[in-house]
């Protein structure tokens, strides 16, 4: 069992030798070689292209550079994705036959491969990382450690502040002040509902139990969110950290990861992580010889969509089929097998270590009155950069799509964005100056949601749309209660009739009702939310809606 002592060891030896990841005018002579291997970047072969540098270093025999494996540098638009520090530049598109140029040109003959540098949207050729405008908005506290460590070695996470945290709530906090912390900085949930953080994590201290339990909702099923997925990939002894601290603010010894299936990388990476912090005795008994006892296991979910509301997530757990519990009681007062249990999703806990660290003023000097931090958003669809953000909260939709997203491609207009999925509702391009926090979204008919944007460009039809997102919900309604399980097939016949040039008038009157009325008696908040993109859309496009109805025909998509 590691001390908290050998782990300032470990830190202050290992920041040594890593210094120059950060730090682009470190005093070294060597090189590290930053290879993405998140999801995306796997799937266009960096793998490949980590094995090759290794390769070709070991068969020239080169010194003093070593070749990194990390998670996601965000921008996946241009992946795969080669970093080389300290001097931080930034190759983009690279393919496994361009590693034998980079290292002869790069690391031996001291010149930067030229046709491999990364093009920002203006057409400039950029040489590095930071001076990409796709990064000059975004402030990065989730996501701090993706594309910097090595997320299968432990080390390298103690070596940036891993584990301090920890080690200063176990030596010197109390589970009340652990608490009042976290309350205090105005963290809110980021799996999409934005329930203060600090209170249900009072609440579920204060509920009398037997025993308790911490469960980290990484059940991402949002169509084109990858947000928790690249944290887990990239960082995930950050959530291992904060299920910690978690299960001794509420009196805890038993945590469980729920990951879809899905997610192979990610969940490797976990159990890595596991087995290391195992291994290290900060997952297991007596903690830091504290007498804080905590582990965690993973639990794979089998991709049902509705397994992301946390009472379908806890029957699941449980080992039932997916449904939602009828609520109250709440998970806090009666979860796991009917003990106290919290649950966070990944972001909100990847959060936690910095708010300890940097103190509680610190974050919530970040953001807008009443939404505090950052937020983590998956930028897809009809937008040039595509990939990972993280901005202050208050950053407004135009700075997310033009600024750091590079503008819709081929010179079309922005006609909207989908924010939250399925759950979620479209912002028009007159709301484009809205500021992305909890309350601005709600008043617009929106919502944060868990946090993919999907941009859509002037030529995509509304109506089409929002026929997407039902396809979606009546394919995942897990059935247990009939407004979901019925209207939102009622509401997908209309839809479709209206697309196909059948529908009339009175289908958008009878699209509107049954929307109202199923937001008003589903059991759960997935059910609750699943007419939001109709209603949404409705709400701003709906001549495109009598235009299907009246005209039978889509003039947007001419």
């Amino acid at each position: 069992m590691k001390t908290i002592e050998q782990l300032n060891k470990i830190r202050v030896e290992k920041r040594i030798e890593l210094d120059l990841r950060k730090n682009t005018n470190a005093d070294t002579r060597e090189k590290h070689i930053l290879v993405c291997n998140g999801t995306g970047c796997t799937s266009s072969k960096s793998p490949q292209i980590l094995d090759n540098f290794r390769k070709i270093i070991e068969e020239k025999g080169i010194k003093n550079v070593k070749v990194i494996k990390t998670g996601c540098f965000g921008l996946c638009a241009k992946g795969p994705i080669v970093i080389i520090r300290p001097e931080d530049t930034f190759y983009a598109m690279v393919k496994p036959e361009d590693c034998e140029e980079i290292i002869q040109s790069h690391i031996i003959d001291g010149k930067i491969v030229e046709r491999l540098l990364c093009k920002d949207v203006d057409g400039k050729i950029v040489n590095k990382l930071d001076d990409l405008t796709f990064y000059k908005k975004q402030k990065r506290i989730a996501l701090k450690n993706c594309g910097v460590i090595n997320p299968e070695d432990i080390d390298e996470y103690i070596a940036f502040d891993g584990y301090r945290a920890l080690a200063r709530v176990l030596v010197e906090m109390t589970p009340d002040e652990v608490i009042q912390t976290i309350d205090k900085s105005g963290l809110r949930g980021r799996g999409g509902a934005g329930f203060p953080t600090g209170k249900k994590w009072r609440s579920t201290k204060d509920a009398v139990g037997e025993k308790k339990f911490v469960v980290c909702n990484a059940d991402e099923g949002d169509p084109g969110a990858f947000m928790d997925r690249s944290i887990l990939e990239g960082d995930p002894h950050a959530v291992l950290e904060a299920m910690e601290i978690a299960g001794y603010s509420i009196g805890a010894e038993k945590g469980f990861i729920y990951v879809r299936a899905e997610y192979p990388i990610a969940v490797n990476r976990l159990q890595i992580a596991i087995n290391q912090a195992r291994e290290y005795g900060i997952l297991g008994k007596n903690i830091f010889g504290t007498g804080f006892n905590f582990d965690i296991e993973i639990r794979l979910g089998a991709g049902a969509f509705v397994c992301g509301e946390e009472t379908a997530l806890l029957e699941s757990i449980e080992g039932r089929r997916g449904q939602p519990r009828v609520k109250p009681p709440y998970p806090a007062q009666s979860g796991l097998w009917g003990y106290p249990t919290l649950i966070n999703n990944v972001e909100t806990y990847a959060n936690i270590a910095q708010i300890i660290l940097k103190g509680p003023e610190w974050y919530s000097s970040i953001g807008t009155q009443n939404s505090k931090g950052t937020k983590v958003f998956a930028l897809g669809g009809n937008v040039n950069n595509v990939g990972l953000v993280e901005v202050p909260m208050g950053t407004t939709l135009r700075e997310i799509v033009y600024d750091i997203g590079g503008g819709i491609p081929n010179g079309r207009e922005f006609k909207a964005a989908q924010t939250g999925g399925p759950s979620g509702g479209c912002i028009p391009k007159e709301h484009l100056d809205t500021p992305i926090d909890y309350e601005s979204l709600k008043a617009i008919g929106s919502m944060m949601g868990s946090g993919g944007l999907i941009v859509m460009d002037d030529t995509k039809c509304m109506v089409c749309l929002a026929k997407f997102y039902l396809q979606f919900t009546v394919s995942e309604s897990c059935g247990k209660c009939t407004p979901c399980r019925i209207g939102t097939k009622r509401m997908l016949e209309i839809l479709e009739k209206l697309c196909s040039g059948e529908g009339n008038e009175y289908d958008i009157y009878r699209l509107e009702k049954l929307a109202v009325n199923i937001q008003k008696s589903s059991i759960c908040g997935l059910g609750q939310s699943a007419p939001n993109p109709v209603i949404s859309t409705l709400k701003y496009f709906r001549e495109e809606f009598r235009q299907h109805a009246i005209e039978k025909e889509c003039k947007a998509m001419e």
